[in-house]
């Protein structure tokens, strides 16, 4: 598998990846002028650096995982951020919501409904194991009363497993329609599963926010 990247996608990925810790890190500190009084008083530095590594990392390595799917599958794919929505993001935020819809892996060349499926499959996927890595440093925080660690851990448990559910939504251009056209077993056994952990886990216990 030959996996490369042009000059192009880094630069779309590195924005893209800075623009959404940005855009999580205004909306963490609760949006609007008082997101940007908290942020002047306490700094950027330290939200910043919980929202890339939680929702940054979240976004970056579920676009590499479509892109590496798709490579094996001998297709020409790269990331293409989108500027608009990407500065949409970081203006919702402000407002106090998050819109966040930041770009897309591109491919082209021939492939099945499997192979298709697969590809989008392997985002959300990725987002699964990633809030599975998330819950230990989560647990590690709390026993060595390190709130940061904790609150990357937890931010990182929640924001991983609402990704993983979200995307697999079955509507649009989302990662859910294309595994629901490929099969509708792989689809419920997927989707049921993360939307009801993501639920309980992120509107039920309250972890990460």
């Amino acid at each position: 598998m030959n996996l490369t990247f042009s000059s192009r996608e880094l630069r779309d990925l590195a924005v893209a990846w800075v623009v959404l810790g940005v855009a999580f890190a205004i909306f963490f500190a609760g949006g609007g002028s008082r997101a940007l009084s908290m942020l002047a008083s306490e700094g950027l530095v330290r939200p910043l650096l919980v929202s890339l590594l939680t929702a940054g990392l979240g976004f970056l390595l579920h676009e590499l995982a479509h892109k590496v799917v798709a490579v094996r599958f001998d297709q020409v794919a790269e990331f293409r951020a989108d500027y608009n929505m990407l500065f949409l993001a970081v203006m919702s935020a402000l407002i106090g919501f998050l819109f966040a819809a930041p770009g897309a892996v591109h491919h082209r060349g021939r492939l099945t409904k499997r192979q298709h499926g697969l590809i989008a499959l392997a985002g959300p996927v990725t987002n699964g194991l990633l809030a599975l890595v998330f819950a230990p440093i989560f647990v590690a925080g709390l026993l060595v009363g390190s709130p940061l660690l904790s609150l990357v851990g937890s931010r990182g448990v929640a924001i991983n497993l609402f990704l993983a559910a979200f995307n697999l939504v079955p509507i649009g251009s989302l990662d859910g329609r294309t595994v629901l056209d490929w099969s509708k077993g792989v689809f419920a056994l997927t989707f049921l599963p993360a939307a009801a952990l993501a639920i309980y886990v992120v509107f039920v216990l309250g972890v990460g926010f």
